[in-house]
């Protein structure tokens, strides 16, 4: 059985942990990119602000459709080219707080039945709901370590 209980816990503290992380960035470096193909603090932040839309609607989909299709999640071209720069901090950390408390809420009213319904996803063997979330708490640690790599990193030639 899996701890549903551990990982709402988890969800609903990372931005107790992220935020902080973020604003800990110095402003000479929020921006700046370790190269042009790889992602600055700031942008780490926006991505992880816009992650629980996406995963609340997939949720949804689970819970109402007999058999769901997830599909991939792929940032744009535009994101990728620095889109996310030009999106306000403040206000999307702001709106990552509203939405995740909003989330765990949601989170706590599912069933344990609703917490196993699976779903075909394009490129992973076998998904759930608890797997879902699961991977939405590995993402956004992901995103978090590279956003305290871009902070401690000493070399920014």
């Amino acid at each position: 059985m899996n701890d549903t209980t551990a990982l709402i816990s988890a969800l609903g503290t990372a931005p107790g942990v992220i935020i902080p992380l973020i604003r800990e960035v110095p402003p000479q470096i929020l921006k700046r990119r370790p190269s042009p193909a790889k992602w600055s603090a700031y942008e780490h932040a926006i991505h992880l602000s816009q992650s629980d839309v996406a995963f609340r609607a997939r949720l949804e989909l689970i819970l109402s459709t007999s058999e769901p299709f997830i599909e991939v999640i792929e940032n744009s071209p535009e994101d990728e080219a620095g889109a996310m720069l030009e999106i306000d901090l403040d206000e999307s950390l702001d709106r990552y707080v509203r939405e995740r408390a909003a989330l765990v809420i949601r989170l706590k009213q599912l069933s344990p039945d609703e917490w196993q319904k699976t779903a075909i996803h394009e490129a992973f063997d076998h998904y759930s709901v608890w797997i879902m979330f699961r991977h939405l708490l590995n993402h956004e640690m992901l995103h978090a370590y590279r956003i305290e790599e871009l902070l401690l990193k000493k070399d920014w030639d």
